[in-house]
């Protein structure tokens, strides 16, 4: 068989199955609505939490004024004493409590100790427990520039300098502009992964004989020219439309993306003749998305993970994709800067290309197809 005749069979074969269309094909555009769909508002807002006003006075009341009239919390009620507070927080009523301590105006106007305000949240839930804490820091800074700057003014000093902080590169400082761009390197390589495996894994069940090697590439490139569709798709149209930010530097991407797409679909062919049954590759492989996503670093710092762990994930095509795509898409970052995983991921193209080649076509010599 030739490539060509590799190339199109492969294509007919994706196209007039039923599970391979819903898994190469819907499941991208499916995820590329409905992943982003939760985090539409981007930050937890109108978070239910409750107060404990020890102090009771002007600018405690102030506080709680400004903490009311932001978007990020919701006060439900006002408590006389933590342990109150502690049991309806327990009781579900509340996700936090902020407590405003006895003294803490005298400390915030004199920096004398003993006075202060607590949080405490549900560690469940580590995006509301963020939206407290800036509320608070919000009401807290605006009160004590009122009060401080009225006091500086009466004996004639400049109002205190004002900290203003500005995002870089996610301008929204929320959770969808942050995890999106991570989670598609993951989708798309999924996605991909688990189509190529079962084909090639439902292809062995049926008894084919092993490929040429020219029909081995032409499936390869087939399968690498459907992830560079879904690669485009969702870094071009998908990232506009869900308004991820977006540096676009397209050169780079139209040499980095057909790279990704190589490796994972040389992987899923590696790993399609591993499996003597199509169900059995699914099985196997649909758990491996939640462990391979931590594995990109975007949950935790690769360089925080034990070594060994660092270097196991460099060898998941996922890894590497969200170490160019984000500082491509996101950054406005330079191929050279992106030069030494883009060669690792080059390594693994020509790595499981030439595993799979060797399980695919051995002893097409004998039994050619």
């Amino acid at each position: 068989m030739s490539f060509r005749a590799g190339f199109e069979e492969t294509w007919r074969a994706v196209l007039t199955s039923r599970t391979l269309v819903s898994t190469m094909l819907l499941a991208v555009v499916l995820y590329a609505f409905y992943y982003p769909a939760p985090y539409a508002h981007e930050t937890a807002q109108r978070v239910p939490v409750l107060v404990v006003d020890q102090e009771d006075s002007g600018l405690t009341r102030e506080v709680l004024r400004d903490l009311a009239a932001t978007r990020g919390v919701r006060i439900v009620d006002t408590v006389a004493d933590m342990p109150s507070a502690t049991a309806r927080m327990r009781a579900g009523e509340a996700d936090g409590i902020i407590l405003l301590s006895r003294g803490v105006t005298r400390s915030l106007l004199t920096g004398a100790p003993g006075g202060g305000v607590g949080v405490w949240v549900k560690a469940a839930y580590l995006l509301r427990a963020s939206a407290i804490g800036e509320g608070v820091s919000a009401a807290l800074a605006g009160a004590a520039e009122h009060r401080l700057g009225s006091a500086a003014r009466a004996f004639g000093l400049r109002t205190p300098v004002r900290v203003i902080q500005e995002p870089l590169f996610n301008t929204s400082a929320g959770y969808k502009d942050y995890v999106f761009p991570a989670v598609a390197s993951v989708i798309l390589q999924q996605t991909l992964l688990f189509g190529v495996a079962t084909f090639f894994a439902g292809r062995r069940e049926q008894g084919a004989p092993p490929m040429r090697r020219a029909a081995f590439f032409g499936a390869w490139a087939a399968m690498t020219l459907l992830g560079v569709f879904a690669g485009f798709f969702y870094f071009g149209f998908i990232f506009w439309l869900q308004d991820v930010p977006r540096g676009g530097n397209v050169p780079a991407l139209l040499l980095t993306v057909p790279l990704f797409a190589a490796a994972v679909a040389a992987l899923g062919l590696f790993l399609g003749g591993l499996f003597d049954r199509s169900e059995r590759a699914m099985a196997v492989l649909v758990p491996t998305s939640v462990p391979l996503f931590f594995l990109t670093g975007s949950a935790w710092p690769l360089d925080q993970m034990p070594a060994w762990l660092a270097a196991l994930a460099h060898l998941v095509p996922s890894t590497l994709a969200v170490h160019i795509f984000v500082p491509l898409n996101q950054m406005g970052a330079r191929l050279s800067d992106v030069a030494g995983m883009t060669m690792l991921l080059a390594g693994e193209v020509l790595l499981y290309g030439a595993l799979a080649g060797w399980l695919l076509t051995r002893r097409s010599d004998t039994n050619p197809r």
